[in-house]
Order: C-alpha cells, then structure tokens, then sequence
C-alpha cells in the first residue's frame, strides 16, 4: 500500500511540474509595406510594372532587395529599428526613390511569440520622377500587411 501511494504522490509530482509547450500559432509578423501600382491615366486600374529593381538606400551592403520583377504589388521591408527608410525603385534605368518616415511601437504578442513592430505616423516623399504621384501622403499606422497601405501611379 505504501508503495503505491509513493508511486502515486512521485507520478503526481513528475506530471505537475512539467511545463506545457509553447508554440506560436498566431502570426506575430511585423508588417510589411504593401504599394500597389496603378495607371497614372486611369487611376482605377492597376497597371504593372516591369523590369523594377528595388534596393535599400539604408542597407549597409546595398543588395537588391526585388531585382528585375514584374507585377503590380510589393511588399518591401521597413527598418524597425531607424525611424526612415530610404528605397530606390529602378525602371529601364531611371530611378526614383521613396522615402517613408515612422515612428515605431513593440507591442507584446505572447510568451511564445514574442514582441512585434508596428508603424506609427507614417509618411512618404518621393522625388516623382517614373512615379508620378502616390496615395496617400500620410499613414496613422501599417499594423498589417493585409492591405494595399499606398498606391502608386506610374
């Protein structure tokens, strides 16, 4: 009898003390820039773009982020550690760069997952050369990459 109390009270013991798994199922990601480009004649419709690279004035080895693409959407990368960041957009040669300026905010997800970063008070420059003008000028936050966040018209 003692030793099965004994083995019940240590099994009791043993299965109380583990800790239960954490895993993270929900999508902690900090977001991206979402920029969907449109005609700039018929501001309704998309049109793509072709032949775009795309590099990170800020990137200390200046790798090509996007590199000879096509499409009508981009989903780019912003510094969650600098409150700007600076890209270049390339098409047949002339380039046009896109400035974004935020402020950032870590928001606690969970103990598995973590911290996240979203945007705060966002706002683009561009120097408008094959980019003839985007919408809107400023954000009050990108806090997912679900959306088109800026349409660009070229």
């Amino acid at each position: 009898m003692k030793k099965t109390i004994a083995i019940l009270f240590l099994s009791i013991i043993i299965f109380s003390s583990c800790e239960k798994d954490d895993f993270c199922i929900q999508n902690p990601v900090t977001p991206s820039l979402v920029l969907e480009f449109y005609d700039a004649n018929n501001r309704e419709s998309p049109k793509n773009f072709s032949s775009i690279t795309v590099w990170s004035e800020s990137a200390e080895n200046k790798d090509n982020l996007f590199e000879n693409i096509t499409g009508n959407k981009l989903e780019i990368p912003l510094n969650q550690f600098a409150t700007e960041t600076v890209y270049n957009f390339s098409q047949n040669g002339v380039v046009n760069q896109l400035t974004i300026k935020y402020s950032t905010e870590e928001v606690y997800v969970s103990r598995s997952c973590g911290f996240r970063v979203i945007f705060n008070d966002v706002s683009f420059e561009s120097d408008n050369t094959w980019i003839t003008s985007f919408t809107p000028q400023t954000l009050t936050t990108i806090d997912n990459q679900n959306e088109t966040h800026v349409q660009i018209f070229h």
